[in-house]
C-alpha cells in the first residue's frame, strides 16, 4: 500500500475509532481510567492490561481504588481476605502493588518521568526512571510483582514496554479519547504501545519490517507514523489496535 493511501486509510479509521462512543463499544481498560481520572489509578489500569480484554475490565471494575488512601495493614487485610488475584498476581502481589502505588502518590510522578526523558530525549528513559523509582518504594519481591511493574534496562531496551507506553499515551495526549493529565512531556516523542494486534497489523500494512515483537519494532512503527503526523504520531494507535481486534485486516490489504 502506498504511503498516501495508508495515511488516508488510517485517518479515516482514526475519525471512527478515537471517540468515546467507540471506546465504550468494546472492553478496554481506558474505560476505568477515564472514570477515575487519576494518573496513578490509570497506571494500575494500564499495568493490569494484559490478557483477555473482558477479563481485564471485569477485574479492574472489581477493585476498590479507595484503598489507596488506607493504611498498609488495611490494604493487605482487604485484598487478601477477598482473595483478589489476577492471572500472574496472587492476592499478596495485588496488595503489595496497591501499597507501592499508594507510596508513589507521595512523589511527583510526572517530574520523575520528565527527569528521565531529559537524559536523552527518549520516552523509554522516562519509563526506565519510573520503574527504578518504583522498586525503591517496596522491598517486596515476587514473580507476579515484578511482571506487573516490569524491569529496568541498562544498555538498551528489549521489551516494547507496551503497558507503560499505553499509559503515557493516555496521560500525555490532550485530545479525543485520552486523558491528558500530564503537560510536561511531548506527545511527539510518545512510543507506540506495541501489542500482538498492532504488530500484526503494522507488518501487513508496511509500517514495520521487523518480525520480532520488541522495542525496535515499536520504534520502527513509531518512526513511520511520524511521517504522517510528526507532532502526534501515536494518535493512530487505537485505530491500528481496532483494525487487529476487529479482524478486518484481510479486507484492507
Amino acid at each position: 500500500m502506498k504511503k498516501d493511501d495508508l495515511k488516508r486509510l488510517l485517518d479515516e479509521k482514526l475519525l471512527k475509532t478515537n471517540t468515546d462512543q467507540n471506546l465504550f463499544n468494546q472492553p478496554d481498560p481506558l474505560q476505568v481510567a477515564k472514570k477515575q481520572n487519576d494518573p496513578l489509578i490509570a497506571l494500575v489500569c494500564a499495568l493490569f492490561a494484559y490478557g483477555n480484554a473482558k477479563l481485564i475490565l471485569k477485574f479492574l471494575n472489581s477493585l476498590d481504588f479507595g484503598l489507596l488512601n488506607e493504611s498498609d495493614e488495611e490494604i493487605r487485610s482487604n485484598l487478601i481476605s477477598q482473595n483478589k488475584l489476577y492471572r500472574f498476581q496472587n492476592p499478596k502481589d495485588v496488595s503489595e502493588i496497591f501499597i507501592t502505588i499508594k507510596r508513589l502518590k507521595e512523589l511527583d510522578v510526572e517530574q520523575i518521568l520528565v527527569n528521565g526523558f531529559n537524559q536523552n530525549g527518549q520516552m523509554v528513559e522516562a519509563i526506565n526512571s519510573l520503574i527504578a523509582q518504583i522498586y525503591k518504594l517496596n522491598s517486596y519481591k515476587s514473580d507476579g510483582f515484578e511482571f506487573f511493574f516490569g524491569r529496568t534496562f541498562e544498555a538498551e531496551p528489549k521489551s516494547p514496554y507496551k503497558r507503560y507506553n499505553m499509559w503515557l499515551r493516555w496521560m500525555v495526549r490532550h485530545s479525543d479519547i485520552d486523558l491528558g493529565l500530564f503537560s510536561k512531556l511531548p506527545k511527539s516523542e510518545l512510543i507506540l504501545p506495541l501489542d500482538t494486534h498492532t504488530h500484526k497489523v503494522s507488518l501487513a500494512l508496511g509500517l514495520c519490517e521487523r518480525k520480532s515483537y520488541d522495542f525496535k519494532a515499536a520504534q520502527q512503527i513509531t518512526a513511520n507514523l511520524k511521517e504522517f503526523d510528526p507532532n502526534d504520531p501515536i494518535k493512530y494507535d487505537f485505530a491500528l489496535y481496532r483494525i487487529g481486534q476487529s479482524k478486518e485486516l484481510a479486507s484492507l490489504i
